[in-house]
C-alpha cells in the first residue's frame, strides 16, 4: 500500500516510537476504525484489531477484554468529551498514545463538514500526564515533536519549532 514509505512524518516519529516500546509479538487493540497507520502498523509486523467505531464516550465494552497487551490511541482522545473512562476502563497493561498539543496561537480543531471531527481537548503535555496518572497509568516514556507545514506565514513559521504531537508510553499500575 505504501510501498515500505511512510507518508507522513507523523507516522514514521510514531513507529519508531512503537517499535522501541512495544515488540511485534504482543497484540494490539488500535482504538479508532482501519486507517491508514493501523495499517502501517500490520505491514511492520504487528496484530492489530481496531475498534468498529464506537461511540467510545458511551460504549467502553471494547477495551475492558483481556485478549490484547496493548491499546493504541493516536490522535483518538482528543475527540473524546470523557478521555478518563476509557483509560480507566482498559484492561491491557500497556498504553501507547498519541495527542495534539495545544497551541498558544492556534484555536482547537473543529470540522466544517464533519460534526464527529472535533476536539474538545487539546492537551499540554502535563494535563495528559496527569489524566493517565488518575486513570491508574504510569508513564515510562514521553516525546513531543514538531510538524512543520510546508506553507507561508507566521502560523507555519512557529510549527516548524513548536511541539505540535505528544506521544507517549504508560503500563498500568
Amino acid at each position: 500500500m505504501y510501498d515500505g514509505k511512510i507518508p507522513k512524518k507523523r507516522y514514521k516519529r510514531t513507529l519508531q516510537f512503537l517499535k522501541e516500546v512495544v515488540p511485534t509479538s504482543q497484540t494490539i487493540l488500535d482504538l479508532g476504525v482501519v486507517n491508514p497507520f493501523s495499517e502501517i502498523m500490520k505491514e511492520h509486523g504487528y496484530s492489530v484489531t481496531n475498534t468498529r467505531g464506537e461511540d467510545l464516550d458511551l460504549d467502553t465494552s471494547a477495551v475492558q477484554t483481556n485478549e490484547y497487551d496493548v491499546i493504541t490511541a493516536f490522535e483518538i482522545f482528543e475527540h473524546l468529551i470523557s478521555p478518563f473512562n476509557v483509560l480507566q476502563d482498559c484492561k491491557a497493561k500497556k498504553l501507547v498514545a498519541s495527542v495534539p498539543l495545544k497551541l498558544w496561537f492556534a484555536s482547537a480543531y473543529q470540522s466544517k463538514t464533519d460534526e464527529r471531527d472535533r476536539h474538545y481537548h487539546e492537551f499540554e503535555d502535563w494535563q495528559f500526564d496527569w489524566l493517565l496518572e488518575k486513570a491508574g497509568w504510569h508513564i515510562k516514556k514521553r516525546e513531543k515533536f514538531t510538524n512543520p507545514i510546508k506553507k507561508i506565514g507566521i502560523r507555519p513559521i512557529l510549527r516548524r519549532f513548536t511541539p505540535r504531537y505528544y506521544l507517549v508510553y504508560a503500563e498500568r499500575i
